[in-house]
């Protein structure tokens, strides 16, 4: 089996490359290897490697920046999964690409459904709804897996973030009105193999919200960061103090849930 993964260094990637070691002849890239803002490259790749199975894990998930850099996102995280959909479909490969929460609103109060309509607030979420919208209508095999709060032990996270100024500060100040699942990039990756599994080459055109399960805030997730991060001796044990949206402000809206 062929597998080619998008975004190889980055935190679902990198866990995928190890999770598939021995699966088949993976190939992982990541921007060096293969530019997402080139259309033209990006099928001539996929088409000299000719894969069975791609796995989309590179996104632009630079949120305040995109609203600066637009063309950039929606070349990103639109256009080039729109063509690694028509590519598989003309091969007859698997497409499984990662979405994101940030195609909701976040007005809800309970957990959202795949059939809730979307209304993205920011550039990130419409680039992202966009990218959704161009895997489906290239027609071909596909899983769209939307995720959200992302954290690993590598790559840029909130997990590595808020350790490395509970070492750095004396208390921290932390979104509280913002609440979310966070999910672990190794359980990301290990249910991607198992739907894949599950999915064989038989026909398949779905679209699923695929986090941990339970919800916090920003704040309580940074709370709880710091107490374990401090039971394993890599940070002090420092106060974590609840702040509200408005008194972060941001270039991009974020989901409030």
């Amino acid at each position: 089996m062929r597998i080619l993964i998008t975004g190889g260094e980055g935190q679902v990637g990198w866990e995928l490359r190890q999770q598939l070691t021995g699966a088949g002849e993976v190939v992982a890239v990541g921007r060096a290897e293969l530019d997402l803002t080139q259309p033209t490259a990006i099928s001539d790749f996929v088409r000299q490697y000719k894969p069975e199975i791609i796995i989309n894990a590179a996104a632009y998930t630079a949120v305040d920046r995109a609203e600066s850099e637009v063309a950039i996102a929606h070349a990103v995280n639109a256009e080039a999964p729109g063509v690694l959909a028509i590519e598989a479909q003309r091969l007859g490969a698997l497409l499984v690409h990662y979405s994101t929460d940030y195609v909701f609103s976040g007005n809800a109060s309970s957990p959202y459904r795949e059939s809730d309509p979307v209304s993205p607030m920011s550039v990130y979420g419409r680039s992202k709804e966009e990218g959704e919208r161009r895997v489906r209508a290239a027609g071909g095999r596909h899983l769209i897996l939307r995720t959200a709060w992302v954290y690993g032990t590598r790559g840029k996270n909130f997990m590595l973030t808020m350790l490395r100024l509970a070492a750095e500060r004396d208390r921290l100040r932390v979104v509280g009105d913002q609440v979310g699942s966070p999910t672990w990039s190794w359980q990301i990756a290990e249910t991607t193999i198992r739907l894949i599994e599950r999915t064989g080459t038989a026909p398949v055109a779905e679209t699923m919200n695929l986090t941990a399960g339970g919800q916090t805030s920003w704040h309580g997730f940074a709370s709880k960061i710091v107490e374990r991060g401090a039971g394993l001796g890599l940070c002090p044990l420092i106060p974590v103090d609840a702040i509200s949206t408005a008194d972060y402000p941001t270039p991009a809206r974020r989901p409030a849930y």
